[in-house]
């Protein structure tokens, strides 16, 4: 595959053309925007660090931030203090560092929009600004409301989230985040280099841009975040279901979807940098190798299992109750009131902590009542055998 164009310059393209260029392809990447702003936190967590260390040494502008501060839906508070800091940019720093260092290794960055691709013959065919041009294979990666995808399906509703948010000129220390009664999302504050990126993410099939536009004012003005004259962005990102994950194609005879486009995030949390960028690497690797067909393979191994286990809990963790109060009211009061506990989700948090390994670290470590709180979520059973000591109910 001597030559390969890259649809979108988001952090999954732009990865996966810096792999390419740098095992000796001819990378095309084209997006209309190249580096540019998005209503997301912008967060990249220790595992991200530890995949990339790149990421954390550099010169570009960030912040590290150590503390995560929770609120309730019922104004409970709790705080996390994180063994490892979450490493937070603005998307046009993030993206232009990604960016740079594909141009560095020799991928061709222009900025253009893509109209349509033609995938049926051998060669893969893009039309930009209305010619038409070819390549040995396509890697889209132009985010979850792309519409060029050949061999697939387009994101239905409720794949799909919408996110809203300000960025307020204005300086914290820590990251807020703030759960709502019955609610398939949250409101973040994320402090970055130099402003807030405070905003709102809820599910497009369940809540209504007005629903999530009246939340975030509700917030701003109880946090006495002045927001006049602020910049007000909304944008669509993912939110896979199982069948999202376990069904859709995402690798074609000459295309594959990254990133977004694949809809590589977490739906619980709603991280996607680290899952973005990792998969335009494995796409990168898999096709410098001439071997497109193991990139479904490699993810599943390196985490869409974890994404689909998230899958089968999110609405369960949101919608969902355990002793007669919201299970995000639950989570914050019992992080309120067990250190073991809030290691736990501090580990979590920092992306040091997977889905898969929660169960073996639980059972004999917490007492019984936050043990089967997290059963009720996680719907899982203790494990034979072991013994759990009692703790009553927690409470403010």
């Amino acid at each position: 595959m001597a030559e390969i164009a890259i649809i979108g310059g988001g952090p999954s393209g732009a990865m996966c053309g810096e792999q390419l260029a740098r095992a000796g392809h001819k990378v095309n990447l084209f997006d209309e925007h190249l580096a540019w702003e998005k209503p997301c936190g912008g967060g990249l967590t220790h595992k991200a660090i530890q995949c990339f260390p790149f990421l954390l040494d550099n010169a570009y502008p960030k912040k590290l931030v150590h503390s995560v501060e929770l609120i309730s839906s019922q104004e409970h508070h709790a705080t996390l203090e994180m063994p490892h800091p979450i490493v937070i940019y603005s998307r046009t720093v993030l993206n232009g560092l990604l960016l740079d260092r594909a141009q560095a290794a020799g991928c061709h960055v222009q900025r253009s929009h893509v109209m349509s691709v033609d995938t049926e013959n051998t060669k893969a065919r893009y039309c930009v600004e209305g010619q038409w041009h070819e390549a040995d294979f396509l890697v889209l990666a132009a985010g979850a409301r792309n519409q060029l995808l050949p061999g697939t399906r387009a994101l239905q509703r409720d794949e799909l989230e919408m996110t809203q948010g300000y960025f307020v000129p204005q300086n914290a220390d820590a990251i807020t985040i703030k759960f709502l009664p019955q609610f398939e999302g949250y409101i973040w504050s994320f402090p970055r280099n130099d402003h807030l990126s405070v905003g709102i993410c809820g599910s497009m099939a369940a809540h209504t841009s007005a629903e999530l536009r009246g939340h975030l004012q509700t917030f701003v003005e109880k946090r006495n975040i002045a927001t006049e004259g602020a910049k007000f962005y909304s944008h669509v990102l993912p939110s896979p279901r199982e069948r999202t994950l376990s069904e859709r194609n995402v690798v074609g005879k000459n295309w594959a979807l990254v990133g977004d486009a694949a809809a590589w995030v977490d739906p619980l949390t709603g991280e996607g940098l680290f899952y973005a960028i990792r998969s335009g690497e494995l796409l990168g690797r898999s096709l410098a190798e001439g071997c497109p067909e193991k990139y479904p393979a490699w993810i599943k191994a390196a985490f869409s299992t974890e994404l689909e286990f998230a899958a089968r809990i999110v609405r369960r963790f949101y919608r969902g109750s355990f002793l007669g109060s919201a299970v995000t009211t639950r989570m914050v009061q019992f992080i309120r009131r067990s250190p073991v506990f809030r290691q736990l989700v501090g580990d979590l948090f920092s992306g040091t902590q997977d889905y898969s390994s929660l169960k073996r670290r639980l059972w004999g470590r917490l007492g019984i009542t936050i043990s089967e709180f997290i059963a009720s979520v996680l719907n899982m059973e203790p494990a034979r055998g072991t013994r759990i000591r009692h703790t009553g109910a927690a409470g403010d």
